[in-house]
């Protein structure tokens, strides 16, 4: 399926046809089948332009059921084992959304808490006022843990603090909300920016692609363009499709996080790798500090002796200082080129290309 498109169509019957394992991040925000039987007023008699949309309408719950069982199954062929799915709900449906992800076999990474800083009240007073919608973060599978989580952006995107489970986003307002010729909101269930930001940064890299089954007028196509990430968007209504093709023409500038990388991730090296590739050698001197002053010898199994005493790089360097601990990978040099090199530089040398 071609990419940065938006195909007009039933949700199901689209996401058919994408190929297995060809999308690296699904956003997806269905139907919450709200239930809503009674139009809702405000104290002052003025109706709440709430959801009451066709779209949002199931029979029963059974049928809603069958509808995300369905589409949920097309999203999890589609996703590639190294890629992740983030479903958002309300109370109304995120529950019965999430068992039927478990059943069908994605893995729960984290329930992620959309704290709306501007929540609709609750005019009749019969409730607490609703100010939270989940997100549920989802791997392919308990064994798929090559999925994509940028740690470190989203540290950094935090002001250096990891970020939490709970994201404090008010609803999409002022300019940011899609009006309609008559002036009134597009799409009743518009998500904001911020949200989808989060989404795709945490969870993709440049030049993915980001597939949305329920694309609505497109905030993920457009966020995904402002970040250098590719987009397929799925939507049934062709007056929402087009108003979110407009959009994403119309976005002109990149995001500065698109230019953030992620550091690499080393793989785990031992000494004994570093012996069993080469990089040191059985019976090669190590030396420690660069003064040179204290010489161990590298064993076959991947001890080090020195005076007599046997042990690892971390025990044999504490012997040396007189200390309770040491940090062998710190300690001791090898000498290359006629200079002392730290066996921590030969380590992080073949982690990173070993990646």
């Amino acid at each position: 399926m071609k990419v940065n498109a938006i195909v007009v169509g039933d949700c199901i019957e689209e996401l058919k046809k994408i190929p297995a394992d060809s999308v690296d991040l699904i956003f997806a925000d269905p139907p919450y089948n709200m239930q809503l039987k009674n139009a809702l007023y405000r104290p002052n008699n003025t109706m709440v332009d709430g959801v009451r949309d066709a779209w949002d309408k199931f029979p029963s719950f059974s049928q809603y059921d069958s509808f995300c069982a369905a589409w949920l199954a097309e999203c999890r062929r589609a996703l590639k084992d190294t890629g992740s799915i983030w479903v958002i709900g309300s109370y109304h449906n995120i529950f019965r959304v999430g068992r039927i992800m478990l059943d069908l076999g994605f893995w729960i990474l984290n329930d992620v808490t959309w704290h709306k800083t501007n929540p609709m009240p609750n005019f009749l007073g019969a409730r607490f006022t609703n100010a939270t919608e989940t997100l549920l973060w989802c791997s392919k599978g308990e064994l798929c843990k090559k999925y994509t989580f940028n740690h470190k952006i989203m540290k950094r995107y935090n002001g250096d603090k990891q970020m939490t489970s709970v994201w404090q986003i008010g609803l999409c307002t002022g300019g940011e909300r899609l009006k309609g010729k008559d002036g009134k909101k597009a799409h009743s269930a518009q998500k904001p920016e911020e949200l989808l930001k989060r989404v795709i940064l945490s969870s993709s890299n440049e030049g993915d692609v980001v597939l949305d089954p329920f694309f609505g007028t497109g905030t993920t196509g457009a966020v995904a363009k402002k970040l250098r990430r590719n987009f397929i968007g799925i939507e049934k209504e062709a007056e929402y499709a087009e108003l979110a093709k407009k959009r994403i023409e119309a976005a002109s500038f990149f995001f500065p996080e698109a230019d953030w990388k992620e550091e690499a991730k080393l793989v785990k090296v031992t000494f004994e790798t570093l012996l069993r590739e080469r990089l040191i050698e059985v019976g090669e001197p190590l030396h420690s500090k660069k003064s040179l002053n204290a010489v161990a010898l590298v064993l076959p199994d991947g001890k080090i002796e020195y005076k007599d005493r046997i042990g690892s790089i971390h025990g044999i360097g504490a012997l040396v200082q007189k200390t309770h601990a040491c940090n062998g990978w710190k300690f001791w040099h090898v000498m290359r080129g006629g200079k002392p090199v730290l066996i921590d530089e030969l380590r992080k040398g073949y982690g990173e290309a070993a990646i």
